[in-house]
């Protein structure tokens, strides 16, 4: 019996920085989401492909004009600094605030994994790339939405710069609330996929996960992690323990 097309490319995923950044789809599979044999993962699994297979990779999410920005609530971890805080960090909280207190001048966004140049970047450093500012719509999964203007670095510079080896698959961002996020070269590649350090003009506020946050707006909201402490490049998947989305009962992939 023959194949259909769709289980055929389920195992298809994008292969990194090929021929100067450009994106392949590779037939191996181990690198997929793992279903962990639940009718619910697969269906991620499902969603994942579909998406991948059926739809164009670098397509942009609709970007708006300033009339359009909203008021943008701050959900989950407000300031990573405070005890009660439903992710509080004892080993991170109390650095948090030092840096705050400075201004983040002393903050650095270590960049490690497969790349050919591991290193640590500033604010400064980052804000020395050529920047971009977009207005976009952050979807929530509770729900509900906003339209805010961000500005920052495209995480594809930073990664150009950093030497991401070619076989890279996966890009891990940790943080300073103890959360951690994953996503796959083609979100990692996307234009409108940044790092960013501003919103509505002003610097990135404490709420909104100052110094960097991320933003990928080809997600729902929860995975534009906040309050970046450190990316790590690579080649297998790392479902991120109980820091991730996965043992907390949310998707890995949650594109729209």
């Amino acid at each position: 019996m023959k194949t259909s097309p769709l289980i055929t490319r389920r195992k298809a995923l994008v292969t990194g920085l090929a021929g100067g950044g450009g994106l392949l789809l590779s037939g191996c599979g181990k690198e997929l989401p793992p279903t962990y044999g639940n009718i619910l993962r697969m269906g991620d699994v499902l969603t994942y492909t579909a998406h991948r297979t059926l739809l164009p990779g670098q397509s942009l999410a609709r970007e708006y004009s300033h009339r359009d920005i909203s008021s943008f609530p701050a959900t989950g971890t407000t300031n990573p600094a405070e005890p009660e805080a439903r992710f509080y960090s004892a080993m991170h909280g109390p650095t948090y605030e030092r840096l705050r207190e400075g201004g983040f001048a002393d903050w650095r966004l270590t960049i490690e994994g497969r790349v050919a140049r591991p290193g640590a970047y500033s604010l400064a450093d980052l804000k020395r790339f050529p920047p971009r500012t977009q207005i976009t719509r952050h979807t929530c999964e509770e729900g509900w939405s906003a339209i805010g203007e961000w500005a920052g670095v495209a995480l594809s510079r930073v990664l150009e710069a950093v030497g991401v080896l070619p076989s890279a698959r996966f890009v891990n961002f940790y943080t300073f609330d103890e959360m951690a996020g994953g996503i796959d070269m083609v979100d990692a590649l996307h234009p409108q996929t940044i790092l960013a350090y501003g919103m509505n003009g002003h610097d990135l506020p404490i709420p909104h996960g100052a110094p960097v946050r991320l933003r990928v707006e080809k997600q729902l909201g929860y995975n534009s992690v906040k309050y970046l402490q450190r990316i790590v490049v690579t080649d297998e998947f790392d479902d991120l323990g109980n820091l991730g989305a996965i043992q907390a009962g949310w998707s890995w992939y949650a594109g729209i």
